[in-house]
């Protein structure tokens, strides 16, 4: 082993605990790295790589960085996924032997962020911990700087998935025993910091863990709240009062959504941008505080089953929306409350900071004018809000009386006491302002008395106060009065005994100040803690009042209408729109549609062009519901819905890269989690399916779903296809429909209507929305050659095709028996010959049909799908030759 210096030992040993972590290792006003951390860390944050000679052979890799400056470095690594481990000097270096000792005090990870610098004012930051509960998963999460902990139970590890999706979860705590399977996912796929916490042989604290897990039976969930505090516990080395007793989520009591429909339908962050412009959250954020803008997002990510809160929450936006002054006086006193929630959690941290507490003050200040504001409406559930709001007087008056009016940011400032809260505190501020005062009066009496109108008295930390002269001066000081202490180059200074005893007085009253002044705001904290379960209770009850004001002025402003409710499975929605579209066209031009659902009718099958608006008309449905299951008014004339227990979607078309999944294949696996788990009370919307594979492949799966669908789930579906054969399935589903988005074509140009008729659709105008995209015109010319040539060929081999109605027919599956892997039922797919799109791939000979031309042999023997586009084109050619041959 290398010979180091007894520092660089200290920190190797130091290093080896917290192998997983940057080492920020305090060296005076610097955090210094040494090794493979220096190098690395040198490359994340963009500072130069030095070296120093740590008693070896070889020089040791270092950089650093200014302690004062830490936070802004310390939130780049945490943000990339990496932790820090805070070592700082736990000893007085002036008692010291030897090498000042320290240790890690601290280590910051993506999930235990607290500094309000590191963390998003409108978003959770919750750490999380998971535990294999026999073919589930028990998953809790708690976010300190709130202090909300959560607990779970989920059946399959897709369930899991979208918990976990559903959460700003940064980091996840996982027992060492987790498969590796599990692990990958949870590291790989959810992009998730994964630290590992080995409860064997360690003390855990019962005393504080029990009380937070009182309500929980699950022995599991129990098991993941004990990893996850003995984690924080581990890593922050603090008192964590402020973790509230856990509250157990009863997925049942929730409307599902996984993680694939909240992605496809953007509830809180677009796909593409995965930003929150262009969400439904973007929409529905009329909130005028963080504690709101974060229960609004809880909110959108469960909404809710139970009817009767549901009811009361529409009365709630109703009398909010029918009063608009209150409403305004309202959202005024909202603006005056400060993130209580945030504030507590860093009254219990530690680092709460003296404008921290005054916010605190100003917020409690204003609760009593916001209970005024409350009585003042209408509405008995508003009053009720009004009813409950704890003023918490006793801290007001404490904050009110013990902090000063305009403290400052730190507690190294000084000037955090208001005078007259502690008598010793007035005394050494009476000395310390009496004495600067001599000290001006001083330097006066020295200007006259010597006639030098530029001596000054200044003060500095290595010398103290002083009088400096310039040297041109030099001459005019009487003999014997003043001591020389500095020479500088064109001033001398100089002390006297007079100004020394003084001095020494001041500097004792402003350290014993100081001193002083941080003892009395730490008890003063101390105080405060006793207030956090309150403080904790009206934040909550804040955020909801913020939240539903939010829904009021959002529904006044775009027009939305209070949902009826229902329980017999009807849903109506007459002119409804799209929230997201409709907000971001400025033109006023967006075209409201009709969805009528009953027992009748479950199954919509939709038909129509591209870009004609089929996936907007499905997304608004969801959107509409999904409104509606949180509490607000919805985008339509009026609407009438039941309460659906689960919504699936597939919509859109992806690669999943991370799993090594096609767009196929991802399309198969999300259609296989709604058909798995759906009920007759849940919401599908099925985009295209059969899309990624050939072209019977394609159909023949999007009939067996819709038939599947239709015969043993029964739920409320949404079907999209531009396979138009399958319209002829509303002959025999009973509870399918056919409607379609209309579109008009004049002179050759396709206009789309964005209206949704009844019946199936005549045609997809593919062309047109190519030309719409701007292809060459070259090409689409082309296109519309290729076209006709291939629809004139389908026409003659469809004629002999048709049944004695002239109609190509399809015949849906009647036999409800499971096949086994080597049988197929010929009743399940469509009848060879009876595609209207597909009918020229065809070989076998049409019935009673004349002798082919050479012509017809030639076309026949070609095989479309395999030419390249010059082929084609030269294929082409030769066929024109020939005809003109002829």
């Amino acid at each position: 082993m290398p010979s180091y210096t007894p520092m660089i030992e200290q920190y190797l040993k130091i290093k080896a605990r917290y192998q997983d972590c940057f080492l920020f290792f305090r060296l005076g006003d610097f955090y210094e790295m040494f090794f493979t951390d220096a190098t690395k860390a040198a490359q994340e944050l963009e500072i130069t790589l030095t070296s120093r000679d740590g008693g070896s052979d070889e020089r040791i890799p270092m950089c650093g960085i200014p302690y004062h400056a830490a936070t802004n470095y310390i939130k780049t690594l945490v943000e990339r996924g990496y932790k820090v481990a805070i070592c700082e000097q736990v000893e007085d270096p002036k008692t010291a032997k030897g090498v000042v000792k320290r240790d890690v005090v601290q280590v910051i990870t993506p999930g235990t962020v607290m500094e309000g610098a590191m963390l998003l004012e409108h978003e959770n930051n919750y750490l999380a911990s998971v535990e294999t509960a026999g073919d589930g998963f028990a998953l809790s999460f708690v976010d300190l700087s709130t202090g909300e902990l959560f607990a779970v139970l989920v059946e399959h590890i897709d369930r899991l998935k979208s918990e976990i999706y559903n959460r700003p979860i940064k980091e996840i705590v996982v027992p060492p025993t987790l498969s590796a399977a599990d692990y990958k996912i949870l590291r790989d796929e959810l992009q998730l910091t994964v630290s590992s916490q080995d409860l064997e042989n360690i003390t855990i604290d019962q005393t504080f863990i029990d009380p937070l897990t009182l309500s929980l039976t699950s022995k599991h969930l129990k098991q993941a709240i004990t990893r996850l505090i003995h984690y924080v516990q581990a890593t922050q080395q603090r008192a964590l009062e402020h973790v509230q007793v856990a509250k157990e989520i009863v997925l049942s009591g929730y409307l599902g959504l996984d993680m694939h429909s909240k992605r496809n339908l953007e509830l809180t962050e677009t796909m593409m941008k995965k930003g929150k412009q262009g969400s439904l959250l973007w929409v529905l954020d009329q909130t005028v505080t963080a504690m709101g803008t974060r229960r609004l997002k809880k909110w959108l990510e469960r909404p809710l089953l139970d009817h009767q809160t549901l009811l009361d929450r529409f009365d709630i936006v109703e009398g909010f929306l029918n009063q608009f002054i209150e409403r305004e006086a309202l959202r005024e006193d909202l603006k005056a409350i400060y993130d209580l929630e945030r504030l507590s959690g860093r009254v219990a941290f530690g680092n709460v900071s003296p404008r921290d507490l005054l916010q605190l003050r100003l917020s409690l200040e204003r609760v009593p004018s916001l209970k005024t504001t409350l009585k003042d409406f209408d509405a008995s559930s508003i009053n009720a809000f009004g009813d409950v709001l704890d003023t918490m007087e006793e801290l007001q008056t404490l904050l009110l009386t013990s902090l000063a009016e305009e403290p400052p940011l730190t507690l190294k400032e000084g000037g955090i006491i208001r005078d007259g809260f502690n008598e010793q505190l007035d005394d050494y501020r009476y000395a310390s302002r009496n004495g600067k005062q001599w000290i001006s009066d001083l330097e006066q009496k020295e200007r006259a008395e010597t006639k030098i109108k530029s001596l000054k008295i200044g003060y500095n930390r290595v010398f103290g106060y002083y009088i400096e002269v310039t040297k041109a001066n030099l001459h005019l000081l009487p003999e014997g009065k003043y001591e020389r202490k500095q020479t500088l180059t064109n001033a001398e200074r100089y002390i006297t005994p007079e100004l020394k005893e003084k001095e020494n007085l001041i500097l004792q009253a402003e350290e014993k100040s100081l001193q002083l002044e941080h003892d009395l705001f730490v008890a003063l904290r101390e105080q405060v803690k006793v207030f956090i379960p309150r403080l904790q209770k009206l934040a909550e009850q804040v955020s909801a009042i913020d939240v539903l004001q939010s829904f009021a002025v959002v529904s006044e402003s775009e027009g939305y209408v209070r949902p009826k409710l229902t329980t017999d499975e009807t849903v109506s929605i007459i002119n409804g729109r799209h929230p997201v579209v409709e907000k971001v066209m400025t033109d006023g031009m967006y075209v409201p549609n009709n969805i009528t659902l009953d027992k009748k009718t479950k199954m919509l099958l939709i038909t129509g062009p591209n870009m004609s608006g089929k996936s907007t008309y499905m997304r608004q449905v969801a959107l509409t519901v999904i409104m509606a299951q949180i509490g607000c008014f919805v985008p339509a004339d009026s609407a009438t819905l039941p309460v659906f227990d689960q919504i699936f979607t597939r919509i859109g078309a992806a690669d999943d890269l991370v799993s090594g999944q096609s767009t196929f294949m991802v399309e198969m696996l999300e259609s296989k989690h709604a058909i798995t788990h759906a009920t007759k009370n849940s919401l599908i919307l099925l985009d295209e399916i059969g899309r990624g594979t050939s072209t019977y492949d394609g159909m023949a799966l999007a009939q067996a779903i819709i038939e599947y669908v239709h015969d043993y789930i029964g739920a409320k579906t949404l079907f999209s296809t531009h396979y138009h054969e399958l319209t002829s399935l509303s002959d025999t589903l009973k509870n399918l429909e056919n409607v379609h988005v209309s579109a008009e074509e004049h002179d050759g140009e396709v206009v789309f209507l964005h209206k949704i008729k009844p019946g199936p659709a005549d045609e997809s105008y593919g062309i047109h929305v190519a030309k719409l995209a701007g292809m060459p015109d070259t090409l689409i010319a082309r296109a519309n050659v290729i076209l006709h040539l291939l629809e004139g060929n389908n026409h003659d081999e469809k004629a002999s095709h048709c049944d004695k109605t002239g109609k190509g027919k399809l015949t849906p599956s009647t036999n409800k028996d499971v096949l086994t892997e080597n049988e197929t039922s010929v009743n399940s797919l469509p009848a060879q010959g009876e595609m209207d799109q597909l009918s020229f791939f065809e070989t076998e000979k049409p019935i009673a049909k004349a002798k082919p031309s050479q012509l017809e042999k030639k076309l026949k023997q070609m095989d479309i799908l395999s030419m390249t586009p010059i082929d084609a084109m030269n294929a082409l050619y030769e066929l024109k030759q020939d005809v003109q041959g002829e």
